[in-house]
């Protein structure tokens, strides 16, 4: 039974963006205005990152043939999969009958049974809302992108005699907390079971290190927080709010930045408190720390190993 809860996970990346905003040159995405300097990660963004990673894992669906991922991108000769054809193929390889039903995608789609689902083709048309959501990722502190040149040895066209130049905006070194929740009530409703939830954590965790492009800089999983609740109506909220990342905003603002692992750490004593303070409504509390990630204070909980 997969109960009501909340989430927190925190990444870095290093030299790169790794969800860039196309209406602004492909620079970092500022959800803030300029004096507070934070930059955001969407929330598809970090859903593809553990799709991609589940995908990888279980091309085949997995052993029970439950893991396949609905929104993909899936090419037959060439030709692109719309909806309908994906939904077919997923559900032939899983039942061996491409009679697509809202109850056999749900059964075979980890995705679907996580993140919901909305289906809509011609006469068919069905959704799910997920029982996980999670918010936008922040970071933790002002962010200053850097827009950087270079040079390619390989001519772009036949007949050129040099290189092209090449211009792409990237960030030195940023960290991110993303908040999530988890509906203990639509997880009923969609299917979404204690193996899909340690299969989301993992893809959380592995799907950072796995998705890769040189773009995207490279990026580390440093932290993440479970906490479950008793009562599947309550939700403390905006936990992401009791964690601070030390220095504070104006070490990030001077000269001397911090650009590494070392030179940071996780101030999580407020949230220590939150947590101790709700302890009578709080099922289980459990968290995994990179070890190279310094913690301020001490959580009430499980530490859990990493894969």
């Amino acid at each position: 039974m997969v109960r009501s809860g909340e989430l927190l996970f925190v990444k870095s990346v290093k030299d790169g963006i790794p969800n860039r905003d196309p209406l602004a040159d492909s620079d970092a995405r500022r959800l803030f205005d300029e004096e507070d300097g934070r930059i955001s990660l969407s929330d598809v963004s970090i859903k593809r990152d553990v799709r991609d990673f589940v995908l990888a894992k279980y091309p085949d669906g997995g052993p029970e043939r439950r893991h396949f991922v609905f929104v993909r991108e899936e090419r037959v000769n060439g030709k692109l999969l719309n909806r309908r054809d994906l939904a077919k193929a997923i559900v032939e390889r899983a039942f061996g009958s491409s009679e697509v039903t809202l109850e056999r995608i749900m059964q075979a789609s980890f995705d679907a049974r996580v993140f919901g689902i909305v289906f809509s083709v011609k006469d068919e048309s069905f959704h799910r809302t997920g029982p996980v959501q999670f918010g936008w990722a922040h970071s933790l502190h002002p962010v200053e992108s850097r827009y950087v040149q270079g040079t390619v040895v390989m001519p772009a066209e036949e007949g050129k005699g040099q290189g092209t130049i090449w211009t792409t905006y990237l960030v030195p070194f940023a960290v991110f907390l993303m908040p999530g929740v988890i509906n203990a009530t639509l997880a009923k409703e969609t299917g979404m079971d204690e193996q899909d939830l340690a299969l989301l954590f993992e893809g959380l965790w592995k799907g950072t290190l796995h998705r890769q492009a040189r773009g995207r800089g490279l990026q580390q999983p440093l932290f993440l927080l479970h906490v479950e609740y008793e009562d599947p109506f309550y939700r403390i909220g905006h936990l992401e709010e009791a964690v601070r990342l030390l220095p504070d905003a104006e070490a990030w603002r001077s000269g001397r930045k911090p650009s590494s692992l070392e030179e940071i750490e996780l101030d999580v004593t407020g949230l220590a408190e939150v947590l101790e303070r709700e302890a009578g409504r709080i099922a289980r509390v459990r968290y995994m720390a990179h070890p190279a990630l310094r913690l301020r204070g001490e959580l009430p909980g499980r530490v859990e190993s990493l894969w």
